[in-house]
Order: C-alpha cells, then sequence, then structure tokens
C-alpha cells in the first residue's frame, strides 16, 4: 500500500537576532492511509513545527513532505485541524461553527447542514447545538472544534494537543468520542500530545521526536485491537510500552541538554 504521507528529511530552521535556529533537522517516516499515528515529545522538540508544515501553514526549510503523492507548499483544502484551543467564533452558534468551513470554502451550508447536525449528535451535542460558545464547556467547545475539522470530510486530520487544556476526566472522555468519530470515517491522522498514555491509548504507532534539533528517536506500533476499550490502559503491556516511551524521551531530553550545554560552553570560549 503506498504511503498517504511521508516525510523525507525535513528540516526547519528559524533565523533570529542570534543567528539560525535548528528546530528539526533530517526527520523521515511515513504514514499509511487510514494509520491513527501520534507525535511523542518534550516541550519545545518541534512537534507542533512538523504538523503545521504538514498542514502547509509552516514553511519548509529543506526536505519535502508529500501527502496522497504532492509535495506540500501551501495549505490544502483536504485537511482537516484542531489546535489546541477551540478557537470558536463567540458570535456564532455550535452548528453555525461547524458549518464556517463550509462558509470558507464557499460551499453549500445547506448540502452540509444534515452532516453538521450528525457530527453533533454524534458527540453529544445535539441539545446544543444553537448555543454560543459562552453557553458551552471547554470540553463541549473542543467537540464543536473536532466536528467543524471534520465537516468537510477531509482525507488527512491534524491535531495538535487538542485536549492539553481539558481536566483528566473530560481529557479521557474526548479520547473515546474522538476515537468513535475516526473509527467510523478512518482519516489518516497526526496527533501532537505530552500525554504518553493518550499517544499509546490512541494511536496505532507513535513516533517520538526528541533532541534539539529536534529528529525522530523511536518509531513504536502499538499492538491493540481496534475497536479500542479504555480498560487496555490497566494491563502490563500498556503499561510496559509507555515505560518505553517514557525512557526514549528522558534519552532525548538528556541529549538536547548536552547539546545546548555544548553550545553556551563554545560561545564562551569564542
Amino acid at each position: 500500500m503506498p504511503d498517504f504521507i511521508r516525510f523525507e528529511n525535513v528540516a526547519k530552521q528559524y533565523s533570529s537576532k542570534h543567528g539560525n535556529v535548528d528546530v528539526l533537522s533530517d526527520v523521515r517516516f511515513s504514514v499509511e492511509p487510514g494509520q491513527f499515528i501520534s507525535i511523542l515529545g518534550a516541550s519545545g522538540c518541534g512537534k507542533s513545527t512538523l504538523l503545521m508544515m504538514a498542514a502547509g501553514l509552516e514553511q519548509i526549510s529543506s526536505g519535502r513532505i508529500m501527502v496522497a503523492g504532492q509535495a506540500v507548499s501551501a495549505p490544502r483544502r483536504d485537511v482537516g485541524i484542531i489546535f489546541q484551543d477551540a478557537t470558536l467564533l463567540p458570535w456564532k452558534s455550535a452548528i453555525e461553527n461547524v458549518l464556517f468551513p463550509i462558509e470558507v470554502f464557499r460551499l453549500s451550508a445547506a448540502k452540509y447542514q444534515p452532516r453538521a447536525e450528525a457530527l453533533l449528535q454524534m458527540v453529544g451535542l445535539g441539545e446544543a447545538m444553537h448555543k454560543r460558545p459562552r453557553e458551552l464547556s471547554g470540553g463541549m467547545r473542543q467537540r464543536v472544534a473536532i466536528c467543524r475539522a471534520l465537516i468537510h470530510e477531509p482525507t488527512l486530520l491534524l491535531m495538535d494537543e487538542p485536549f492539553s487544556a481539558l481536566d483528566a476526566i473530560t481529557r479521557d472522555d474526548l479520547n473515546i468520542a474522538l476515537l468513535e468519530m475516526w473509527g467510523r470515517h478512518h482519516q489518516t491522522a497526526l496527533f501532537v500530545t505530552h500525554s504518553i498514555r493518550e499517544a499509546v491509548f490512541l494511536s496505532d504507532r507513535v513516533i517520538v521526536l526528541g533532541g534539539r534539533p529536534g529528529r525522530v528517536l523511536a518509531d513504536i506500533e502499538i499492538p491493540f485491537e481496534r475497536p479500542r476499550v479504555f480498560s487496555v490502559g490497566d494491563t502490563a503491556e500498556f503499561n510496559s510500552i509507555c515505560a518505553e516511551l517514557r525512557a526514549r524521551i528522558a534519552t532525548g531530553h538528556l541529549a538536547a541538554a548536552r547539546s545546548v550545554a555544548a553550545i553556551s560552553r563554545s560561545k564562551v570560549d569564542a
């Protein structure tokens, strides 16, 4: 089966008044159609930057990202994105926010109205679809954001720590809701998170980024069958995988710290 996404020697560099800053270096991995991949790593390793480059919202410094056989060079209409904050328009109702991409793409709102209603019903917001964001809890707003990302039937779903600001119980509930929705449509998905347990529960594979600049430290296949039940998190195998991922992240964090220390020493010596 041909890859749906392919990261080929991807690097990202920013310019600053102190010189160039290398954020990512030689990132290489591929994703098959319909796979759910989590990108895991410590803060500052370039996870979100990599996701935004895949979306065409951030320029690639070198290498290339291929999506459906085409190099990413600009934002794509077949991509759905969920950010850390729900970023709902406060003057629009829940269903109007879900339909907002349809408005932007100048498609028929009437055609997509039944889909918007069905998506909101699916996440338990059927009774709240005409409420404004201020009338919704944080978890409810993020459910609306998930529906908005899926309304135009994207082939690629990108998620940048979408549940990081939520309490643990709401986060667990949304993990289950996300898997149920993804299980119906099976978009190819990239999910950025700091949570090891969340990554293992959701994913087919977990990519560990680390170091400075960030690079792939590990690519771990998750063996649990789908559909997943939350109790899988209580098994010895689940916890063993979490421990392995934690060790890989710690190794990358240590390498990054040593790299920063070496750069600092070289500047002092100069």
